[in-house]
């Protein structure tokens, strides 16, 4: 049983490749007989042919593993592309450490535990880039015994 001729007109006809045209099996004898486009048409009409459904690509694993990364999972060395510096820029870093040590100084001067003079030193030194983090200017605060007695923190 030859079918390649309708299945060519059904797959025209429903604007879909031949391989996604799908014909009734226990019809086959009635679409033998079908030879003209009206034929055809009439057995799509009566759903002895129809068009499958396009075949997608599940998003199921990719959402997972975005819900793994969204959690922090999955970004060790081997998964990352760019420099550091694509994915934390050198600016963004730089804020990052830069205000709060700047609030850790205001905090401290409105404080009275520095004077307005060290305040003033220690943030030039800050905006140099001499401190990494806020436990480094504590540290050097109180090995330079400028830090008026801070235990309670």
């Amino acid at each position: 049983m030859d079918l390649r001729n309708q299945r060519r007109l059904a797959a025209e006809l429903l604007k879909c490749g031949e391989n996604r045209v799908w014909m009734d099996p226990e019809q086959l004898e009635e679409i033998e007989k079908a030879v003209t486009r009206r034929d055809i048409q009439n057995l799509i009409k009566q759903g002895i042919i129809k068009a499958r459904k396009i075949r997608g690509n599940s998003r199921g694993r990719i959402r997972k593993r975005m819900l793994q990364k969204k959690k922090g999972r999955r970004k060790g060395h081997g998964s990352r592309k760019g420099k550091a510096t694509a994915r934390l820029p050198k600016k963004r870093a730089w804020i990052k450490t830069i205000r709060p040590i700047r609030a850790y100084l205001r905090e401290l001067r409105d404080k009275g535990l520095i004077d307005r003079k060290t305040y003033r030193l220690y943030y030039r030194r800050a905006k140099g880039g001499q401190f990494r983090s806020k436990a480094h200017v504590r540290l050097h605060l109180e090995t330079e015994g400028l830090l008026k007695v801070e235990k309670n923190e």
